[in-house]
Order: C-alpha cells, then structure tokens, then sequence
C-alpha cells in the first residue's frame, strides 16, 4: 500500500487525525518538500511528534528516480508526506499512477490546501476563482519582464470576473540560487509578496491586490493594497501568495474592507 498523506500548511500539527493515524501504522515513511514545505516544524521536529523516521527525497528522488519509494509499497505500508493536499501537484499524480502500473494499491488523505485557506482568510468564494497561476523568480524564467503564462492568465481571469490566485515561487536546493548566493550549502528561496507585488507592478502598477502570508499559522496577515503599494510592505516570514480579486459581490467587498483593509471604491462590486 502507497498512502499518501497531506501534512496541511504550517507545522506537525495541521495534519488531519485520519492523517496521523495512518502515518503512525506506516512501515516506512518518505517525504518531499520541494513543491511546498512546513515553516512551522522541521522535519525532526515531525519525526518526534509522529514517531516516525522520514526518509526525505529531492525532486529527481520522486519524478525521476521514484523506484525505492514504489519497491518498498510492493511489500509494506508505505506513506509519502507531503504539504498542503497531496494531490495537488501533478508530480504526486504521477507517483501513484505508476503505483497503479505495478499493481500497488494506493489511498490519498487530503490535507488543507493554500487555496481554500485564502479564500477563508480573505473572504472571497471559492466557487469564483479562476485559474490559478505562479510567479516565478525572474532569473528562473530567462525571460524580459513577466511570462506569459501569469499575464495571459491574470487578463483572461479579469475579463471572466474571476478572482486569481497567484502562487509564488520556491526554489529548494536549485544551482540557479547556489550561484546567486555562491555557497555549496542547500538552498531555499522563498518569493515574498512584496517581491512578488513589485514584479507584478511593472505591468500592473494600480492593480489591487491582497497578500497573504503565513496560512495555517497562529499569525495569519491578510493585507489588501495596489500592486504599488504591496510592492513596498514588508509581510514578515513566508509562505506568501498573492490574490487578484475580481468583481466581487457586496458581502466579498465587505470581506475584504473588513479583513484585509481594501479600499472599498477600488474594488469592481458588483
């Protein structure tokens, strides 16, 4: 049995109950955390909360060279961790289909998701979000200004009236960051929002904006502002994201006035 198993957003205790059970009864237990991570425990601090010893794997370790995780799921109770929901990134769908391809049985245990926090913390309904994009590190995409990928996607959500969740960059371990920090030491870049707003700013200077920073954790903070104005805050420790409303209904406006101190005339009610 492969079981993967969702560890929530910030630390060893946002794991579900259905979560930490099965964790507790794995043979053996690996990890990645790359696509997202905890900030609120390390990984001892989760072995000592679990009683568990994680094995930890790299990006090649699980899209590349996943064969140790798969052998061991053919013979033992096997739970692969991940942050946030487990499935959300097509990486870990891929793991389980090959699971599948070798007559592994797999079980999923959901855990919160950044998605459905934000639209919580900022008061925006789910149901009116578009497609969510990210925002890469400029010195990731090679390209002038920002990639298609986000614009195309902010304009065509803007247009529909949806609201766009804008995900934003991490880089663990990668040669880009160890040349830009020039150090053999593992690595791990975290964009910021304001980061975030300023590069986004540059096409987008009068756009309102709301980041959120720190999900999940005892101190969440939703703060609404132009791109401009986001741009020149200081949000504290990651993770961050920023979210691009879109016409929003008289209870999201209130929302975002209320929890997120928006101006309520720059925002599209309707």
């Amino acid at each position: 049995m492969l079981t993967f198993i969702g560890l929530g957003l910030y630390d060893e205790r946002s794991i579900t109950v259905e979560g930490r059970a099965a964790l507790r009864d794995a043979d053996r237990v690996f990890a990645e955390f790359y696509t997202s991570a905890l900030l609120g425990a390390t990984v001892e601090e989760l072995e000592d909360y679990h009683d568990v010893t994680i094995e930890i794997r790299d990006r090649a370790g699980v899209e590349q060279h996943p064969e140790e995780i798969l052998e061991a799921a053919e013979t033992e109770s096997v739970a692969f961790l991940t942050a946030g929901d487990t499935m959300i990134s097509t990486t870990h769908v891929d793991l389980r289909l090959r699971a599948h391809d070798r007559g592994i049985e797999t079980r999923v245990i959901h855990g919160i998701t950044a998605q459905t926090a934000t639209s919580a913390l900022t008061g925006l309904q789910n149901y009116r979000f578009g497609t969510a994009t990210t925002l890469p590190f400029p010195y990731a995409h090679g390209a002038d200004g920002l990639p298609a990928s986000v614009t195309n996607t902010i304009d065509a959500n803007r247009e529909a009236g949806s609201h766009t969740v804008v995900y934003l960059d991490i880089k663990v371990d990668n040669e880009a960051a160890l040349e830009r920090v020039d150090t053999d030491e593992a690595v791990a870049e975290y964009m910021t929002a304001d980061i975030g707003a300023g590069l986004l700013a540059e096409a987008y200077p009068d756009l309102v904006g709301v980041a959120v920073a720190r999900a999940g954790s005892p101190d969440p903070l939703v703060e609404a502002g132009t791109m401009t104005e986001l741009a020149a805050q200081d949000f504290g420790d990651p993770l961050h994201l920023l979210v691009i409303p879109g016409e929003c209904h008289l209870l999201e406006a209130d929302a975002l006035v209320e929890l997120a101190g928006a101006d309520r005339d720059a925002l599209d009610i309707v």
